[in-house]
């Protein structure tokens, strides 16, 4: 059977660390940043970690 080919957009939104977790950016940063508080835009700065029950489908989708 051929290998699974790994999705690109799942690729290029998570990574996978060593200790197992996945890590991903916060959402709601990318446009009408405006009416958003700057404090608000530092806190999605910081990126977060996909939560364990998640973590298994996305590691099948980024193939590491």
């Amino acid at each position: 059977m051929p290998k699974m080919k790994s999705k690109s957009a799942a690729r290029k939104r998570f990574t996978a660390l060593k200790s197992g977790k996945i890590k991903r950016a916060k959402m709601n940063k990318n446009h009408i940043l405006t009416k958003k508080s700057t404090k608000r835009k530092r806190g999605l700065r910081q990126g977060g970690y996909v939560h364990s029950n998640q973590a298994k489908t996305i590691r099948t989708l980024i193939q590491e």
